[in-house]
């Protein structure tokens, strides 16, 4: 009996390697999302990874807004001392190579957010928005960057994150200085009267993003949403 079952798990076995071998995606740059096996992942339910992958896409699009708004805006890294937006760039994300031990988790996120707008701030704009929205985003993951079965992540929070970036873009679309001008600029018209669009773009994607996550994170929990709203004038945020 042992020498007829032991083929068939063979085949079997291939068979489900088979199965799950699908082709990776080929994307216009050449890159690839593909996973190489770790034994951590026998710890890791499917909504894990889920959750891993949505995070990884969310750093992903902060990265690109990043860099889209020192390019539009060459002054601010300027300020801060770089040769350059994709140095100033890889700066901000660095900690993320460590973040369990980055001081920079501790930032006080909301009042951080208000700072690019005020009229007196001299600093980097660029730099304390992004990072302001990047330890918001992190916050909402519970500073984690790894999920496991046992791994608590809220819905609300993700749900939060996603309603407080819409009110960054607002007065990011809307904040002028003194002589009625954008205090960063983003969103445009080139030479030709085509509107440049992209950053309005990679914001939807991002609060997409979160609203997904936190549907399946509530579908998974049974936890309900309590739907809010920030009052983007005020920019009163919504707890993380």
């Amino acid at each position: 009996m042992n020498r007829i079952a032991a083929p068939i798990a063979c085949l079997l076995t291939a068979a489900l390697l088979a199965a799950c071998s699908g082709q990776p995606i080929q994307r216009r740059d050449g890159s690839s999302s593909v996973r190489s096996f770790s034994i951590k992942e026998l710890a890791k339910g499917d909504v894990d990874t889920v959750v891993e992958i949505h995070q990884q896409e969310v750093i992903a699009i902060l990265k690109t807004l990043t860099l889209k708004l020192y390019r539009r805006n060459p002054g601010e890294w300027r300020k801060s001392g770089f040769a350059g937006a994709d140095e100033a760039t890889a700066a901000l994300f660095k900690p993320l190579e460590h973040w369990h031990l980055a001081q920079q988790q501790n930032l006080p996120w909301e009042t951080v957010l208000l700072d690019p707008w005020r009229a007196d701030f001299t600093g980097d704009r660029v730099k304390t928005l992004m990072n302001g929205l990047l330890v918001m985003h992190m916050a909402a993951f519970n500073h984690q960057t790894e999920f496991y079965l046992l791994t608590e992540v809220d819905a609300q929070k993700l749900y939060n994150a996603a309603r407080n970036t819409e009110a960054v873009v607002w007065k990011l679309s809307n904040a002028r200085n003194a002589q009625g001008e954008p205090v960063l600029l983003s969103n445009g018209v080139d030479g030709n009267g085509v509107p440049n669009l992209s950053y309005e773009r990679e914001f939807g994607k991002l609060i997409g993003i979160q609203d997904t996550l936190a549907r399946i994170i509530e579908d998974k929990s049974n936890r309900a949403i309590r739907f809010g709203v920030v009052n983007v004038a005020s920019m009163a945020f919504l707890p993380i």
